[in-house]
């Protein structure tokens, strides 16, 4: 039997701030198979910012267990979450988070200079990972000659150039208007269709029904799993 590419049992998060604690995270499972669309959902305050950051390794729980295709990442090392980081989780920000300096092809290839990637292979599997985001002819261009929503193309294409076993996608629309915000919605579907795992992250429920599967959080626990088309 396949493993879940998300599996989450239990999954607490607590932050102390002098005598204060707050639990963000308050007990929280969830499975997400291989190929799945899925959005979580959730007010702000609702803990999936929080939520989002442990999915991510960039952060660890406080109890329980989260793990990644089939592996157990919640106590590993900072080192080992960073190889993660960059190989098994392909992200997609609101903020888009390209270099201004660096063309829409060295962009999409940074996560295979941090893997140590030869040059030659980089730059063929960055041109092929455009090509799959339909900005092969925007290779040579800088962010600020791309409208939003090619950025945010770019952006995923840096998102699969290693082939991550996930594509974690924290509020990709927040900074488009509605023409693009279509389109970037757009190619989150063919993806999926295509076969890729895809964990949208939103408090836009227009936006997570494009999903298969909507999770809502509230109060850092799951409030509700709306399977709709998703078997």
């Amino acid at each position: 039997m396949t493993a879940p590419v998300i599996s989450l049992d239990g999954v607490r998060k607590t932050y102390a701030t002098g005598s204060l604690s707050v639990e963000a995270l308050r007990g929280i499972d969830i499975r997400i198979d291989p190929g799945e669309y899925v959005a979580i959902v959730g007010p702000s305050g609702s803990g999936k910012s929080t939520l989002m950051h442990i999915l991510g390794c960039l952060d660890v729980p406080t109890a329980g267990t989260y793990a990644l295709a089939g592996r157990d990442v919640s106590d590993l090392a900072e080192t080992d979450l960073a190889r993660i980081r960059n190989e098994e989780i392909g992200f997609v920000f609101q903020q888009f988070n390209l270099l201004p300096d660096l063309t829409a092809l060295r962009n999409v290839a940074l996560p295979l200079v941090y893997a140590g990637v030869a040059g030659h292979d980089r730059e063929q599997r960055a041109r092929r990972a455009l090509e799959r985001v339909g900005l092969a002819d925007r290779a040579a261009h800088r962010p600020g000659e791309l409208s939003g929503g090619q950025q945010q193309r770019v952006a995923v294409a840096r998102a699969l150039v290693t082939e991550p076993s996930m594509i974690l996608a924290d509020e990709p629309t927040g900074n488009l208007d509605s023409v693009s915000s279509a389109d970037v919605l757009a190619l989150f579907r063919e993806l999926h269709d295509a076969g890729r795992t895809i964990v949208l992250i939103t408090h836009e429920h227009e936006v997570a029904a494009q999903a298969d599967r909507i999770i809502t959080i509230l109060d850092g626990q799951v409030e509700a799993l709306d399977r709709r088309s998703a078997s």
